[in-house]
C-alpha cells in the first residue's frame, strides 16, 4: 500500500529512483545535487535498494559509469547541477547516441561565474540539443513520479531522460509526498529489457565509426524516436493517473477555458503563478495559465491546440540565450510560426540566479503584456541596474 513520507525535492528523486528499482548508481556530489546521492548511498548500505553504488572522481566518470552500465543491461541512474551537468558534456551525447536510457535528475542551478548556487534553467537547457529528453517538474510530488514516468518512455524509446527541478524552491523544500505502493510501481514499470546488451564472448561495439554514408541514418533513428515519444508520453501520463490518482501531460492548462491571454511557466514558478491567475480571475480578468513540462520531445501540436485564437501570449523564462531571448518564448514562438492565427508572443526573463518571482511579480507580467506592442525587446523583470 501507498505511504506518506515529508520529503524535499531531493529526497524525493532518491525515493523516485529507489521505486523504479535502479540497478546502478553512479555519484559525485556537487551543491544542491549532493542530498539526492547522499541518501540513494544510505538506501544500498542499509540493504533497503539492492543496487551497485560507484563513487567516482567527476560527473563526467558518473555519467561513463551510467553508460557502461545502461550498456550492459542495467537500470542506471545518477543526478548533477550546473557545472557538473556541463562537465558530463561530451558524456551526454554519448549516452543518447548510443541510445541508452539512463535518467538523469538535474537540480537546476545557475551557471558560474559569479559563483552561486541558487537555481535557474541554463544549465538544463545548454544540453538542450544533445538527444536527451527533458521533463521541468512543478512540485517534489512531481519528482517523485517523473522518474518512474522518466524511466518507463526513456525504456520504450531508447533515448536517455533528464527530470529537472529547482534549486531549494523545490530540491531542500520539504512537502508530504505518497509513495506509490510498491507492486503497483513494479506492474507500471517492469524491468529494464535492453535493446542489446555487451556479454562476455559476445562483441558489440559502442561508439565505432561511423562514415559519411551512414552517420545520418543514426541521427534520424534518434529524431524518429523523439517525435514517438510524444504518443507515449501521452499514454505513459495518463496510464499512471489511472494507476495512482495523478495524470501528466506534456503541457498542462489551468483555468484556460475561456481565456483570453495566457501566461506560460515551467517549473517551481507554476505554483506561484496558480495564485496569481486566480487573483486576476477575481478581477474579471480572462486569464489563463500552461505548464510547460516536457520540453524534449517538443509538444508542437498540443501547444498550437491550446494556444491557437488566444489574443496574447507571455512566457516567463529563467534562463537566457544571450544575443537572443528566453528559451521557451524561442521556442514557443517557432511552434506557433505556422498558425494563421497565432497570438502574439512575448517573452519576459525572471528570477535568474535564484532571485524571487513573486505573485506580483507575476501580475506585472501579465498587465504588462496586455498593453504591450513590441515583440522583440527583451524585457527583464526585477532588474536592479
Amino acid at each position: 500500500m501507498s505511504i506518506k513520507k515529508v520529503l524535499t525535492g531531493n529526497h524525493a528523486v532518491s525515493y523516485g529512483a529507489m521505486a523504479s528499482r535502479v540497478q546502478v548508481i553512479s555519484a559525485y556530489p556537487i551543491t544542491p545535487q549532493t542530498q539526492v546521492v547522499e541518501l540513494l548511498s544510505e538506501l544500498v548500505a542499509d540493504g533497503k535498494l539492492d543496487a551497485i553504488f560507484v563513487n567516482v572522481e567527476s560527473e563526467h566518470s558518473a555519467m561513463s559509469a551510467c553508460i557502461s552500465a545502461s550498456a550492459a543491461g542495467a537500470r542506471a541512474f545518477t543526478a548533477t547541477s550546473a557545472q557538473g551537468l556541463a562537465l558530463m558534456h561530451e558524456m551526454l551525447h554519448w549516452a543518447a547516441g548510443a541510445r541508452l536510457p539512463i535518467v538523469l535528475a538535474d537540480i537546476n542551478r545557475a551557471m558560474a561565474p559569479p559563483w552561486t548556487i541558487w537555481t535557474d534553467q541554463n544549465d538544463s537547457l545548454s544540453q538542450r540539443d544533445t538527444g536527451w529528453m527533458q521533463i521541468y517538474v512543478e512540485s517534489n510530488q512531481e519528482a517523485f513520479d517523473s522518474i518512474i514516468l522518466a524511466y518507463k518512455v526513456a525504456e520504450q524509446v531508447f533515448l536517455p531522460c533528464m527530470v529537472v527541478l529547482d534549486a531549494f524552491v523545490l530540491s531542500h523544500t520539504s512537502e508530504p509526498i505518497e509513495i506509490h505502493d510498491q507492486e503497483k510501481i513494479d506492474e507500471y514499470l517492469p524491468p529494464y529489457r535492453p535493446m542489446v546488451t555487451i556479454e562476455p564472448g559476445k562483441p558489440i561495439g559502442y561508439g565505432a565509426l561511423a562514415a559519411p554514408d551512414t552517420y545520418m541514418e543514426f541521427r534520424y533513428k534518434m529524431q524518429r524516436a523523439m517525435e514517438n515519444a510524444v504518443e507515449i508520453f501521452e499514454k505513459e501520463g495518463k496510464l499512471f493517473g489511472d494507476m495512482f490518482g495523478h495524470s501528466y501531460d506534456l503541457v498542462e492548462p489551468y483555468m484556460m477555458d475561456d481565456a483570453e491571454y495566457v501566461i506560460i511557466t515551467v517549473g517551481a514558478v507554476t505554483s506561484t503563478a496558480r495564485v496569481a491567475i486566480q487573483e486576476l480571475r477575481k478581477k474579471g480578468e480572462k486569464a489563463g495559465l500552461l505548464k510547460f513540462r516536457v520540453l524534449r520531445p517538443f509538444p508542437f501540436e498540443k501547444l498550437r491546440e491550446l494556444l491557437s485564437g488566444r489574443k496574447k501570449v507571455a512566457v516567463i523564462d529563467r534562463n537566457i540565450s544571450f544575443g537572443h531571448h528566453g528559451i521557451f518564448y524561442q521556442e514557443v514562438k517557432s511552434a506557433l510560426y505556422p498558425l494563421s492565427n497565432r497570438p502574439p508572443v512575448f517573452g519576459y526573463i525572471a528570477g535568474l540566479g535564484g532571485r524571487d518571482i513573486t505573485v506580483s511579480d507575476v501580475v506585472d507580467i501579465y498587465e504588462d503584456m496586455k498593453k504591450r506592442e513590441t515583440l522583440e525587446e527583451i524585457i527583464w523583470k526585477g532588474v536592479k541596474l
